[in-house]
């Protein structure tokens, strides 16, 4: 089971995002770190376990408000060996193309794509190793019908990302994740040939060591976490 940390920027700070709702995410309280200053924080969650992912939010740049690649970047150059997974509201092959240059892994979120025909494009602007993350919020998925309906199109990596769920200390969504994964076991069953397998990772609820062993029991490969880890209800041990 892969504990991915996640940290949500918006307007230079850490932010505690909550069940979607951005207009009212406040600077995180965390008890890792005194601040929400983005690289303290940073350096407080790879002080707590040395941590192999770590993914980004950068709201800003989902909201079309601004963007914080330099702070990005300085996290890239610190912390060279850790793999980045950044979701910034990917719409247009220049952005992705600067991210792959500093060897960050894009997230393409459902909630930002187009069509089907945007995702397939930034998706070979990425070499076809995108994260994908599936998008629902109020339970509704958001984003092009036809990856919601067809595993073959996914990439190695994929998101469940319940926005209701976020921050709410409610549990993971185990319903969505166990669709989502009989939908991906299905598609490799048809297409025997397809390699590698869909690696589906949860994002939204965690609270605590026993939801993670209940994600692992299921076979997700990993879960996203911010509220566990700042609260320290998680030991990562």
């Amino acid at each position: 089971m892969q504990i991915i940390p996640v940290i949500d920027l918006l307007d230079g700070q850490v932010v505690h995002a909550k069940q979607g709702n951005r207009a009212s995410y406040q600077p995180i309280q965390s008890q890792l770190c005194p601040t929400s200053e983005p690289m303290a924080m940073v350096d407080a969650i790879m002080g707590l376990y040395p941590f192999t992912y770590l993914y980004i939010a950068d709201l800003n740049a989902i909201q079309n408000t601004g963007h914080h690649q330099e702070t990005i970047a300085a996290i890239k150059q610190r912390y060279p060996q850790l793999r980045l997974w950044v979701d910034a509201g990917f719409k247009d092959i220049a952005n992705i193309t600067h991210y792959r240059k500093l060897a960050i892994q894009v997230v393409l979120g459902t909630e930002s794509l187009q069509d089907l025909t945007h995702y397939q494009q930034l998706l070979v602007a990425c070499d076809n190793h995108a994260v994908l993350s599936l998008d629902f919020k109020a339970g509704q998925y958001q984003g092009p019908t036809e990856l919601i309906q067809s595993a073959i199109l996914w990439p190695e990596h994929v998101i469940v990302m319940t926005l209701s769920k976020v921050g709410s200390q409610a549990g993971p969504d185990i319903a969505q994740l166990q669709a989502i994964k009989r939908l991906a076991e299905a598609e490799a069953e048809a297409e025997a040939k397809r390699s590698p397998s869909t690696n589906i990772f949860a994002a939204g609820g965690v609270r605590h060591d026993a939801d993670l062993l209940e994600l692992q029991n299921l076979g997700i490969a990993g879960a996203l976490v911010a509220s566990a880890l700042h609260a320290q209800e998680i030991t990562c041990a």
